[in-house]
């Protein structure tokens, strides 16, 4: 059985565009020659898929208690070790960070997610970000606990920083598909579905970036329930969209962006990946996502398309950033990480490091659009303080005047 990479559906397969797909050994030759054949180009860009899974494939890692200066945002981290991670950052950084419960997975874990931001009386603005809704997307993963660390530790040094935070609340969700990322690390590296019995039990998992209520399973996704883009039996059918819906469905007024981490094929996409129809704020949405990636590239020279998963990608529909869109939530993207094909969803550990620093880069520069487009400046809030702060004072003195 051959496994399809890119694009996710034999039907996406176009003339002219590159496919990717991961062949058993045992066919290789064979393969080869039928190529060979039809005169079909070909490169092998991974020579032994298998080897590249027990590099990244931890084993021997000791169990002790996580440190969050000990804690290394250069290797992939199990489950486990991402809760523990997730206790130590509330704990720390309690002044900021709050660490919230979004719902359960079918096989009764939890999932957890953090609400990053200063305290306020008034109504703040929201940014959600998802990682981890494809279980084998590890980088995605990565990345969130690195956009976490990132804030922590620049929450106040930073030019944009500290008002950004005074106005908007981070909703970050390291990890969405928490049954499928422990079964990739447990029993199949390979795995990208939930772990929700489908089928009267014939098969398992359903593709939850195929689940939500975006023209369900209209293009670009299955309803054969062994498929790796299975939509599910129906729009939000299974536990962790429902969470993620009931999030955003609480916070809808207020969220102006909505990003969520995939990997590989470095995009920055747009809705939409149903229909080629552009959406109400397309002009806007490109000029931001342009920005974002040519500021990236000036970190490590990686290119990174950006538009719309239909028109620069494949078809596909029910994800959770054109969802966000129907919404009319005005910033939604989805992020593609590295790489382009050399590694695919093994991305080695020796670039996460550079990976992540790219993607902060275009994230800092969308929050850059986002403090001058949509919030107050400093000196608006410091002025107001200010005023807040004579007001009171002079509340003062005038009752210590009349007493």
């Amino acid at each position: 059985m051959l496994d399809l990479w890119q694009p996710d559906m034999t039907e996406d397969i176009a003339t002219l565009r590159e496919i990717h797909v991961r062949i058993p050994y045992s066919h290789v030759e064979e393969m080869k020659e039928k190529l060979l054949q039809q005169a079909i180009p070909f490169t092998i860009m991974i020579e032994d898929v298998q080897k590249l899974i027990d590099k990244s494939t931890v084993t021997d890692r000791k169990m002790q208690k996580i440190s969050l200066e000990s804690y290394d945002y250069k290797k992939y981290h199990p489950m486990t070790e991402i809760y523990e991670w997730m206790d130590e950052v509330k704990e720390r950084h309690g002044d900021l960070v709050t660490h919230h419960y979004l719902g359960s997975t079918y096989e009764h874990r939890p999932i957890y997610y953090f609400k990053i931001g200063w305290p306020s009386d008034k109504q703040k603005k929201v940014v959600v970000i998802d990682c981890g809704i494809h279980a084998r997307e590890w980088i995605a993963v990565a990345f969130c606990q690195w956009f976490v660390k990132e804030i922590l530790a620049n929450h106040k040094s930073d030019r944009i920083l500290p008002n950004v935070l005074s106005q908007v609340d981070f909703y970050v969700i390291p990890v969405v598909n928490v049954d499928g990322y422990i079964y990739s690390w447990t029993n199949e590296r390979l795995w990208r579905k939930n772990r929700s019995p489908q089928g009267n039990g014939t098969c398992y998992g359903v593709d939850l970036n195929r689940n939500f209520n975006s023209q369900w399973c209209s293009v670009g996704a299955s309803r054969n329930c062994s498929s790796l883009t299975y939509c599910g039996p129906e729009a939000a059918s299974e536990l962790e969209t429902k969470a993620l819906v009931s999030l955003v469905e609480r916070h809808r007024p207020n969220i102006l962006s909505y990003l969520t981490i995939h990997s590989y094929g470095q995009y920055i996409l747009l809705p939409f990946g149903y229909k080629k129809n552009e959406s109400e704020n397309h002009k806007e949405l490109t000029e931001v996502a342009e920005k974002a990636a040519a500021k990236l590239k000036e970190k490590h020279g990686k290119v990174y398309t950006v538009g719309s998963s239909s028109v620069v990608l494949y078809d596909n529909s029910g994800s959770s950033a054109d969802w966000a869109a129907d919404l009319k939530i005005k910033l939604a993207y989805t992020f593609e990480l590295r790489d382009n094909g050399t590694y695919g969803f093994q991305l080695p550990e020796n670039q996460i490091e550079q990976t992540c620093e790219e993607n902060i880069i275009a994230v800092m520069s969308m929050l850059e659009y986002i403090n001058e487009k949509y919030l107050e400046s400093n000196a608006v809030i410091l002025s107001s303080f200010w005023l807040n702060t004579l007001l009171s004072c002079a509340v003062c003195m005038y009752y210590t005047l009349i007493h």
